[in-house]
């Protein structure tokens, strides 16, 4: 379902005119393993370079994933682990941290079998915080915007409709933001 929920958000923003590369965690090949934590050289995979040069071209960023144990799947973490280090997605001296990826938007769609009122008032949200503000946010994305779509393993095809026509509204809604943005080059990434 988080597929399908990608591909209504990205003919939501295509609709608005904005180019859209989707990146598939499960055909990237890669080792999620940070195994040097940022302390010694871990060379990054053909497909990490094409994951940062991907984001490094675009004006918007948009994730979807599943919810799994109140967190992300143990792969985007790992993605986040490797692709966004030190030096490129933020800096780090004595002092505060400093953003890197500053100039863009982004969009965090969680789905998960819980509903969404559980998610919110047991988990605090927990996997959109995560993503949302530790991730997204500390490396300069914003706005992040954050949906959680719940109860999708128990969901009739009416509810997963309704959910699919929410994220091709929110495709539009950033399609639109990025295009008045970009206008020369409007383009967003799907991971």
């Amino acid at each position: 379902f988080n597929h399908a929920l990608a591909d209504a958000w990205t003919e939501g923003a295509r609709a608005a005119g904005c180019t859209v590369e989707i990146l598939d965690l499960s055909d990237l090949d890669f080792d999620p393993c940070l195994h040097v934590a940022y302390r010694g050289d871990q060379p990054l995979e053909p497909d990490l370079k094409r994951v940062q040069q991907a984001i490094a071209g675009a004006a918007h960023l948009t994730i979807a994933f599943p919810m799994w144990w109140g967190s992300t799947p143990a792969a985007l973490k790992g993605l986040f682990d490797r692709a966004f280090q030190p030096g490129w997605a933020f800096t780090h001296d004595e002092s505060l941290p400093k953003p890197g990826l500053t100039g863009r938007s982004g969009r965090v769609l969680v789905t998960m079998d819980a509903p969404t009122w559980y998610d919110r008032l047991v988990y605090r949200a927990s996997a959109r915080r995560q993503v949302a503000r530790a991730t997204l946010r500390f490396c300069g994305v914003k706005p992040v915007r954050a949906m959680a779509f719940g109860s999708v393993g128990k969901g009739t095809a009416a509810h997963r409709e309704v959910m699919l026509a929410k994220a091709r509204k929110a495709g539009m809604k950033d399609g639109r933001r990025v295009v008045a943005q970009f206008a020369a080059a409007p383009k967003a990434l799907l991971a």
